[in-house]
């Protein structure tokens, strides 16, 4: 038992030293092996290693990245943000409710968060502090906006649960689509009270010119989306195929429609879209290794048995699984937060009662705020990295939108009927 708690622990502590996160897997997974489940042969690591990456529905996480780099570069996100743009205006906050719709709208086309931030806050950043919004209240207001993307559906880390708790990918992306509306409708709230109670002036009147303009301009943009979901809600195609549309619509319209991308540059953004892939999946695949090893030995069965002897009532345990994932979640991106932790919470919350669907979305959303979480949030330093905002201002004009977040998150975790009610109508 001794030896198994270790092994549970390597990884936490290897972290702490700074390891690199695949090497933390790797170094735990042999380390697992050779302590505790000795009677497996070595052999049996590489085994896991490369069987980690075999799964048709893992394929959807490097297209919608390709996808979704495409988009940002290519002219169809920012048509698409320019719309939502000219469509709001008149009241007070139009900018930032714009921002959010923005945030929202690129959430359906892409699944990276950092890419988010980077196309929503070069288009919108300049107009809300020419508009009087402070720089550090514009910053923030982007940098929480951009997570969206983590809980809006196509969500790589909603493909990796999905993988790693053995649930249907689309079931999965069409229970995040509530809950990410919900979120972007609680801080569209929050921006409008706050522009009335500092008296911001009214945005510039709707433009019905401007509008059919822009809209005539980015209906290659608006139907990426519907093409995406559409086709994967209304059972045309899976999840992965979706992906694999989405490249191929992206290429189409960027290089031979819009004409904003050469096939030189194509070829510039499908190198950099490897190396991030790469980076993805060689965590996931030692991750598999460490995940194959932990489930064999038994201990998600053990330690469902360990919470069930604690007799903790389903609400306190949702609430102790809420505080640790968010504080994994601020130090470790989603995608390895998920592949640690899914195999070892997912079968206690089960056991529990908690649907693993319900669970998926929770996870999720935990892990997108703990992106921006301060001190230590990933977001904060790449927002900080792009937009030269130092931290401390950051860790103060984020907490208005984080406590937004957790209470959302709350609600989330107690009313499951957010989430599952909408499964009902596609059943």
């Amino acid at each position: 038992m001794v030896n198994t708690v270790a092994c549970v622990a390597a990884p936490l502590l290897l972290l702490a030293f700074g390891m690199p996160i695949f090497l933390v897997f790797l170094f735990s997974a042999v380390l697992f092996q050779v302590a505790v489940m000795s009677s497996i042969p070595l052999q049996a690591v590489p085994t896991a290693i490369f069987g980690s990456l075999d799964g048709f529905a893992l394929l959807a996480v490097p297209l919608f990245i390709f996808a979704g780099d495409i988009m940002a570069r290519g002219g169809i996100a920012r048509r698409l943000i320019e719309f939502i743009l000219s469509m709001i205006g008149g009241i007070r906050g139009s900018l930032p409710v714009a921002t959010v719709a923005s945030a929202s709208a690129f959430g359906a086309m892409s699944g990276s968060s950092v890419a988010c931030v980077a196309a929503i806050g070069k288009l919108t950043l300049p107009s809300l502090e020419k508009s009087g919004y402070g720089r550090t209240y514009s910053v923030s207001l982007i940098t929480a906006t951009g997570v969206i993307d983590v809980i809006i559906p196509p969500s790589i880390p909603m493909i990796l649960y999905a993988v790693t708790a053995q649930q249907p990918v689309n079931v999965l992306f069409l229970a995040g689509i509530v809950p990410g509306l919900l979120i972007g409708a609680a801080l569209c709230a929050y921006v409008v009270w706050r522009a009335r109670r500092d008296k911001m002036p009214p945005g510039e009147p709707v433009q019905i010119k401007q509008v059919i303009e822009r809209g005539r301009n980015a209906v290659w943009a608006i139907f990426a989306p519907v093409l995406i979901l559409g086709g994967i809600y209304g059972g045309i195609f899976t999840a992965t195929e979706a992906a694999g549309i989405a490249c191929v619509y992206a290429i189409v319209v960027s290089v031979f429609i819009h004409k904003e991308l050469s096939v030189a540059q194509l070829w510039g953004i499908t190198k950099e879209s490897s190396m991030l892939v790469g980076q993805i999946m060689i965590i996931v695949a030692a991750a598999g290794a460490y995940s194959w090893l932990i489930t064999t030995s038994g201990l998600p069965t053990r330690l469902v048995e360990f919470i069930s002897g604690l007799h903790m009532q389903t609400w306190m345990l949702l609430l102790v699984i809420n505080v640790v994932l968010l504080f994994i979640g601020s130090v470790l991106e989603p995608p390895a937060a998920i592949l640690l932790l899914a195999p070892l919470l997912t079968p206690a919350a089960y056991a529990a009662g908690v649907d693993p669907i319900h669970f998926g979305l929770i996870v999720t959303v935990n892990l997108a705020v703990g992106l921006f979480m301060p001190p230590f949030g990933l977001n904060l330093f790449a927002t900080n990295a792009l937009f030269k905002t130092p931290l401390p201002q950051l860790y103060r004009g984020v907490l208005p939108f984080f406590c937004i977040y957790v209470a959302v998150l709350l609600l989330l975790t107690y009313v499951p009927a957010i989430t599952l009610a909408p499964l009902a109508l596609f059943k």
